[in-house]
């Protein structure tokens, strides 16, 4: 499912107009982005956690001479934690 189709279910669903949902995705999408953007941890409830993590620096291979050692840089990562609910749905949907 791409997000014009996820508008369109959820306009059909509520009889809104599908403008209005566009508009309501956009600034939840927004809000997601700015609160992960400052490190925060957002929690839906029923649908699950998202959160960053940070990844340490390392030392790994370079993909172009296996015998070179490179440092790869620390970095930030987006993990998600699904519910309960989600992950007993795709469990029975198999």
């Amino acid at each position: 499912m791409n997000k014009a189709e996820l508008i369109s279910i959820v306009a059909s669903k509520t009889l809104k107009s599908k403008k209005d949902v566009e508009l309501i995705v956009d600034q939840f999408l927004e809000e997601i982005t700015f609160t992960l953007g400052t490190h925060e941890e957002i929690k839906l409830s029923g649908f699950g956690n998202f959160s960053v993590k940070e990844r340490a620096e390392r030392v790994g291979t370079d993909p172009n001479n296996t015998n070179t050692r490179i440092v790869i840089p620390a970095t930030y990562s987006i993990s998600f934690k699904p519910s309960k609910i989600i992950k007993e749905v795709v469990k029975s949907n198999k």
